[in-house]
């Protein structure tokens, strides 16, 4: 077995594993047939960065902080579907992906299950908390503080990793042109700096805002020379 059918395989356990912790009423072949739509859409030919890889990242993070986290398996949840759908050239992946989340887990989840994963997948646009509902409370809020610091992780790997990051998001806009992508970058990466934090858990503001704010510095630095 190849490591990208390894990290699959893996995954697609983890999955099941999670949906059935809150439904185990689910057929095992709806649960293969649930993960293999996941799986055959992030395995698509334009990501280089939004990849399975990215996906067992997540859970190399969740693995750490799950005992911070009130709802894990709706996390998990979210986090497998946060970019199920991505397209490099469109502006509403995280709305389609959310959408297509809700469709997929809907006749297995409660309707306010269902509601919280495509909320918690719409704030990965803004990487922002966004009111849950009228009644969220502070257990939902600092859940999905954690799902969003994990989604932004990447920023406070070690150089070379970050290095390898940024080269993937390249080559998944390798559509546009070398100024205008450095224009573009260079002001979503000046518009992270702009945050009065990057990260919104005291977990990961302790352990990766430094590092995350000296990669960003590092590839504006590279980007406009």
């Amino acid at each position: 077995m190849d490591g990208l059918s390894q990290i699959e395989t893996e995954l697609g356990k983890l999955f099941e594993w999670h949906l059935t912790a809150i439904n185990n009423a689910i057929e095992p072949a709806i649960l293969k047939a649930l993960w293999q739509d996941i799986a055959v859409r992030y395995n698509e030919s334009q990501r280089a960065y939004h990849s399975l890889q990215h996906i067992q990242q997540l859970f190399t993070q969740f693995e750490q902080i799950k005992h911070h986290l009130n709802k894990p398996h709706i996390i998990a949840l979210a986090l497998f579907y946060h970019d199920v759908i991505y397209a490099p050239t469109r502006s509403d992946n995280e709305l389609k992906s959310a959408e297509y989340a809700v469709k997929s887990l809907s006749p297995y989840l409660s309707a306010e299950q269902c509601q919280y994963i495509y909320a918690l997948i719409m704030m990965t646009a803004s990487h922002q908390i966004a009111d849950i509902d009228e009644g969220s409370d502070k257990a939902r809020k600092s859940d999905a503080a954690y799902l969003l610091d994990m989604d932004l992780s990447i920023l406070g790997a070690s150089w070379p990793e970050y290095e390898q990051y940024a080269q993937a998001v390249r080559q998944e806009y390798a559509h546009i042109s070398n100024i205008d992508y450095r224009v573009g970058r260079i002001a979503v990466l000046t518009g992270l700096l702009a945050h009065p934090t990057l990260y919104l858990t005291d977990y990961y503001y302790a352990r990766l805002e430094t590092q995350a704010r000296e990669n960003i510095k590092r590839e504006i630095i590279l980007l406009a020379s």
